[in-house]
C-alpha cells in the first residue's frame, strides 16, 4: 500500500502536524521500530502476528477443507476477530466458488445473536448442501457457541449430518477442540500469540477463502511484501507513516478517524479496521474512535459533519487505482449529456478526488491510502500494513495494543447472567440506576 500525508500537514489542515514535528517524531519511530522487531524475533505476543507471513501454512489450510464435501454455503460461526477479517477477505475478493466448482458460493457470518435475524439467515440456506466454519480461540465465546449449537441443531432436524460438514478452528485445548476429536472433525490451530483482531491472515481468516477457492499464497506474499517495507522511519515505511501520523493527530484534537474507502468490496473491509483500532488503541483514556464510511454514498450522508463540523476527526480515503470499469450510456437531456461521455470509474475517481479537495479546503486533515487494485496481492499488504500501523500506534501512545481488559468485564458479566460462572460483574447488572420516561 501507499500512504499520501500530504492533506494532514500542518500547511493544509487544523489540526495538522507539521514537517519538523513528524521528524521529531521519527526519532520515537524508530525506537519502537526496535521494539517490535525484537518482539517479532522473539515471537512475542501480540508482535508474533507480524510473522503470519511466513508462519501461515496454505496448503494445511486447503487440505483441511478438502474433508468437507461439495459445498454451495459456507456458514461461518464466529465473532470479532474471529469473523471480520475472513468476512473481510471474502467481500473483498468476491467471485468465489462452490467446492464442486460448478456453482457460486455464498459465505454467511454469523457474528451476532439476534434471535430473529438468526432465524431468518438459517431459513433460506439449503443446508443440505451447506459447511459449517466455527472459529473460536478459547472455544468458550458465548456468542460463539450459542450460534453454532443452533446451527448444528438446525443441521440435525433438517436431517443433515453436520459432522461430515464442518471445520473448527481453535486453540489446542477447550471445548471445540475435545468436540472436534470426539467426533474426527476437520480442525486447524488458531496461531499461538496472535489476538483474534490481528488473525486475518491466519487460519482463522483463511478457511473460509480457501473453502471459496481464493488465493492464499499470493494473500500471503502481499503481507509479506508488506512486511519487507518495515523498517524505522516514517518516512520509508507506508504502514508507518500512517499509525505515526493517526498518533499525531489524535494528540493535537484528531479524536476521530473515519476510515472511507473508495470501492464497495472493501466496506467489510472498515468494519475490520474498526475493531482493530479501537479494541487494540482504546486504553487508559487515549485512542482515536474509528468510524466507518463508504466512498461515494457517504459523502451524501456524512461529508457535511466531516467538513463542517468539529475539528475533531481524520478522513482515511482508501482506493484503488485501478478497477473494472463500465461506461455511461448516453442521454438526450441537456443536464446530463456530460456523463455520456464518461464511465463509472472516472465519475468514481472525481467523486474521491473532490471529497478530499473539499476536506483540505475546509482545512480539515485526511490521508490518502492507494492500492494498485483489490486482488489477493495487495489486499495481504494492506491488512498488513494496516495491522503494523497499529502496533508502531500502541508503541507511541505507551499502550499494550494487544490486550483488551474492557471486553473481557463485559464477558465476564455476560456468563455471570447466565449462570456460568460467579462473576462479581454480574452484580453490576442489578446496580443499574433507571429514569424511566414511558408513554
Amino acid at each position: 500500500m501507499d500512504v499520501d500525508i500530504g492533506n494532514a500537514l500542518a500547511a493544509v489542515a487544523s489540526p495538522g502536524v507539521s514537517r519538523d514535528a513528524l521528524e521529531r517524531l521519527d526519532d520515537r519511530v524508530a525506537t519502537a521500530h526496535e521494539r517490535i522487531e525484537t518482539g517479532r524475533s522473539n515471537d512475542e505476543h501480540g508482535y508474533a502476528a507480524l510473522n503470519l507471513p511466513d508462519r501461515t501454512d496454505p496448503d494445511g489450510i486447503r487440505q483441511a477443507v478438502d474433508d468437507l464435501p461439495d459445498l454451495e454455503v459456507l456458514i461461518t460461526v464466529g465473532i470479532g476477530g474471529s469473523a471480520l477479517g475472513a468476512a473481510t477477505i471474502v467481500d473483498a475478493l468476491g467471485g468465489a466458488r462452490g467446492t464442486d466448482g460448478s456453482q457460486d458460493l455464498e459465505t454467511v457470518f454469523l457474528d451476532n445473536v439476534d434471535p430473529v435475524w438468526v432465524n431468518d439467515r438459517l431459513a433460506a440456506l439449503p443446508l443440505e448442501r451447506a459447511g459449517i466454519n466455527v472459529v473460536s480461540r478459547s472455544g468458550t465465546t458465548a456468542e460463539t457457541l450459542g450460534n453454532f449449537l443452533v446451527v448444528r441443531e438446525a443441521f440435525e432436524a433438517a436431517g443433515v449430518d453436520w459432522t461430515e460438514r464442518t471445520i473448527v478452528t481453535t486453540g489446542e485445548a477447550g471445548p471445540l477442540r475435545e468436540l472436534a476429536d470426539r467426533h474426527g472433525l476437520a480442525a486447524l490451530d488458531v496461531p499461538g500469540g496472535v489476538p483474534g483482531r490481528f488473525s486475518a491472515l491466519s487460519a482463522v481468516g483463511l478457511v473460509a477463502a480457501a473453502v471459496g477457492g481464493r488465493d492464499l499464497e499470493a494473500l500471503l506474499a502481499g503481507a509479506a511484501a508488506e512486511a519487507d517495507t518495515l523498517r524505522g522511519s516514517l518516512f520509508e515505511c507506508p504502514a508507518y507513516a500512517y499509525g505515526a501520523t493517526s498518533y499525531a493527530l489524535d494528540v493535537r484534537g484528531a479524536h476521530i478517524n473515519a476510515m472511507m474507502p473508495y470501492a464497495e468490496s472493501l466496506e467489510t473491509f472498515a468494519e475490520w479496521f474498526a475493531q482493530l483500532w479501537a479494541e487494540s488503541l482504546g486504553k487508559d483514556g487515549l485512542g482515536q474512535t474509528p468510524v466507518r464510511a463508504l466512498g461515494v454514498t457517504d459523502q451524501h450522508s456524512q461529508l457535511q459533519l466531516y467538513r463542517a463540523g468539529p475539528r475533531d476527526k481524520l478522513v482515511t480515503f482508501v482506493r484503488p487505482r485501478e478497477t473494472v470499469d463500465r461506461q455511461i450510456p448516453g442521454t438526450t437531456v441537456d443536464d446530463l449529456a456530460y456523463l455520456g461521455e464518461t464511465t463509472l470509474g472516472e465519475l468514481l475517481t472525481a467523486e474521491f478526488e473532490a471529497t478530499e479537495a473539499s476536506l483540505a479546503a475546509a482545512g480539515r486533515p485526511s490521508v490518502r491510502v492507494e492500492l494498485e487494485r483489490v486482488d489477493p496481492f495487495e489486499l495481504g499488504g494492506l491488512l498488513y500494513g494496516m495491522e503494523a500501523a497499529c502496533v508502531l500506534a500502541g508503541e507511541l501512545y505507551g499502550l499494550e495494543a494487544f490486550d483488551q481488559p474492557a471486553v473481557e468485564w463485559a464477558k465476564n458479566a455476560t456468563r455471570g447472567l447466565l449462570g456460568g460462572s460467579e462473576a462479581p460483574e454480574a452484580e453490576a447488572v442489578a446496580e443499574k440506576r433507571t429514569l424511566r420516561v414511558e408513554r
